[in-house]
């Protein structure tokens, strides 16, 4: 801790607590004991060691349990935005990532889906419906809707790695994107699907993504819980 430092001790104390359930030095189950036997091994005051679980119990990666402690939950999932498969992003930032294939069918194309994918109205396109988990948890619903005869590739290859990695394998690799993040709340059937309750806030993103030929490869619209996951923006600096 520097306590010399204009930064609050309790948000030193969160930021670092963070970074170990992030990197997995503190993985989920590991306690860390009590306010007052961590406020003495630490040499904080109690309050600051308040403020600083709470911060992070209100993120969902901690949890307080009566004769237990505080008790770590998860890991929060940050994802930078970029132009990159989640599966990617998950596996790289060791949250081993796993995939259920809810969908798998061709349809019609309805007005939406033929104006981002550049096809005709009614043109037969693949739709996909995916959950996304990581260490175990339900992290995403991912709705994706490719051109027909784009990807070959099964239900087991569907689970067993990325949709991005398997468009490259095509001939289709990612080139640019279009893609919109908002927000909004669980609908029951999402709610139970990724493990939160009914009304519970949840990220959107919706993308268009190109090849390096600008043809549109996929158009996707997910839903993220927000208790696990965020987006990252980085921001130029001022001129």
């Amino acid at each position: 801790m520097d306590r010399g430092s204009p930064v609050p001790l309790y948000f030193q104390l969160a930021r670092q607590l963070e970074t170990a359930i992030e990197n997995g030095t503190l993985r989920p189950g590991s306690r860390l004991g009590n306010e007052i036997d961590l406020a003495g091994r630490l040499g904080l005051s109690r309050p600051t060691v308040r403020q600083a679980i709470g911060s992070l119990v209100d993120k969902g990666l901690l949890v307080r349990r009566r004769g237990v402690g505080t008790v770590v939950v998860h890991s929060r999932v940050r994802r930078r935005v970029k132009l990159s498969g989640l599966y990617d992003d998950l596996e790289a930032a060791g949250q081993r990532p796993a995939t259920r294939v809810l969908v798998d069918r061709l349809e019609p194309a309805g007005a939406e889906v033929a104006a981002a994918l550049g096809v005709p109205e009614g043109a037969e396109v693949r739709y996909l419906e995916r959950l996304r988990s990581a260490h175990g948890e339900p992290l995403a619903y991912l709705r994706n809707h490719l051109p027909a005869g784009l990807l070959d590739a099964d239900t087991a290859s569907l689970t067993a790695t990325g949709l991005y990695r398997l468009l490259g394998a095509a001939g289709a690799d990612p080139h640019s994107a279009t893609q919109t993040v908002g927000a909004r709340t669980a609908g029951p059937g999402e709610a139970w699907l990724l493990g939160e309750r009914e009304g519970a806030a949840l990220l959107t993103m919706e993308r268009v993504t190109f090849d390096a030929a600008g043809r549109a490869v996929e158009f996707g619209r997910h839903l993220y819980r927000a208790s696990r996951y965020s987006f990252e923006f980085p921001l130029p600096a001022r001129g």
